[in-house]
């Protein structure tokens, strides 16, 4: 579906245009067209291939979608893959964004992905002296945004690993569902991961040395990002480390825990063996045993069968098994 087709000259918005018009815009001096997209059929991936002339490589990955965050060139172009990372409740969704950036054309592919850039065109038409950089700009305004979402998502990944840490030293019989939420939580951050790690490295080959022609005038907007890139991994670092950790803590109050009640059944066996074990002594039906013609017996046998174990949970309970 189309979103927006608009020519830009020197810096300044020119109008909207149909897609039939935009190799005729493309000849004008000082001038380029961005074209956005999202979740393009195949007919319409074809029609700006002819349009803009793209590589035919380039257009089948955007057309097959689900591809890794990647910079590759193609003559005097860049085609630059990242992924929009969104919350959907408490999921993560991980959608996709295709960049086409030639000499006088930015052609954006979005797909999967709720949230759109239309804030991010019209922060660049109100920025004409940015404008003025071309294409190379728009790749940079639209791969930053890509990234300044991800701060929250990992806000969001810090403030849940909070919420279950809180929750390590609760109740018995909670810690079955600790581990299940840090499971999902590290499943979550491994998403935002898989996102950050190959970007970096395409980011990498956008500033400093050897550049793409497009993006000369925009390395230091690169370097910016990149940058921002490092503070996530950062993050996402920090929070993986937490995260073993907490898992590690949590299986320990699990053992402790199954410790516990160990001692408490074996405590309550060992009292339970003594009344067993008087129980049987006195229960053998012999003629001759002393207790048996005493009228005072029995209650003397309760009364030290009582006795004994009233020691023996007064001793379990002082050593904390009970």
């Amino acid at each position: 579906m189309l979103i927006n087709c608009v020519a830009y000259q020197e810096g300044k918005k020119l109008s909207d245009i149909p897609v039939a018009d935009i190799s005729e815009y493309l000849k004008l001096p000082e001038t380029f067209v961005w074209v956005a997209l999202r979740d393009p059929d195949q007919s319409e991936i074809a029609v700006m291939q002819e349009e803009f002339n793209l590589h035919e490589l380039a257009v089948e990955d955007a057309a097959r979608g689900h591809q890794r965050p990647k910079m590759e060139e193609y003559g005097d172009s860049v085609f630059v893959i990242v992924h929009i990372v969104e919350l959907n409740g408490d999921e993560l969704c991980a959608g996709e964004l295709a960049i086409f950036a030639g000499p006088n054309y930015v052609l954006s592919v979005r797909r999967d992905a709720n949230q759109g850039f239309l804030g991010v065109r019209a922060r660049a038409e109100r920025e004409p002296h940015q404008l003025r950089k071309g294409s190379g700009f728009v790749l940079y305004a639209l791969v930053d945004a890509v990234v300044d979402r991800y701060f929250p998502v990992v806000d969001a990944l810090e403030s849940e690993l909070e919420s279950i840490e809180d929750h390590i030293f609760g109740g018995v019989g909670e810690q079955r569902g600790n581990i299940e939420r840090l499971y999902a939580l590290k499943r979550k951050s491994q998403v935002l991961r898989h996102a950050v790690i190959p970007l970096l490295d395409a980011i990498s080959h956008l500033y400093g040395g050897r550049v793409p022609e497009v993006v000369v005038e925009t390395q230091d907007y690169f370097r910016d990002v990149h940058d921002h890139l490092l503070r996530i991994l950062g993050r996402l670092d920090a929070v993986r480390d937490t995260i073993n950790t907490a898992i590690q803590v949590t299986l320990s109050m699990v053992a402790i825990e199954e410790n516990d009640i160990s001692k408490k059944l074996a405590s309550y066996a060992a009292i339970f063996a003594v009344f067993t074990a008087f129980a049987g002594i006195w229960g053998m039906n012999f003629e001759f045993m002393p207790e048996l013609k005493w009228k005072y017996g029995y209650p003397l046998a309760l009364a030290t069968m009582g006795g004994v174990c009233f020691y023996l949970y007064r001793r379990f309970k002082r050593a904390g098994w009970l």
